[in-house]
């Protein structure tokens, strides 16, 4: 996690802040493996998805209530169109990796 994305979270009232502190305790408490990844990943899916609503809150919540259901053909079509949104919007917020 980048610290811009914790700095977001910590304005937003400080729900990302929680969500990382819980998931890094989770870690902490669980051995690695298999169990770690059944008792961790609704902590880590919900730090993920508070993120992502930070960086791109139009976006995320597009994708939220255009693909939360199945629907009409343009239904669909609109919600493939709101993913590719929150997709570009996602990596605009990407560092550049530098190639060597």
């Amino acid at each position: 996690m980048s610290a811009a994305g914790a700095g977001a979270g910590n304005q937003r009232g400080g729900g990302c802040d929680r969500l990382q502190r819980a998931l890094l305790e989770c870690h902490r408490r669980v051995p690695d493996g298999p169990p770690r990844e059944a008792a961790c990943r609704h902590l880590n899916r919900s730090l993920a998805e508070c993120l992502v609503g930070v960086a791109c809150p139009e976006e995320a919540e597009a994708v939220r209530s255009l693909c939360s259901s199945g629907g009409t053909a343009l239904k669909r079509s609109q919600c493939q169109q709101a993913q590719l949104s929150l997709s570009v919007c996602l990596s605009s917020h990407q560092t550049p990796h530098s190639s060597f």
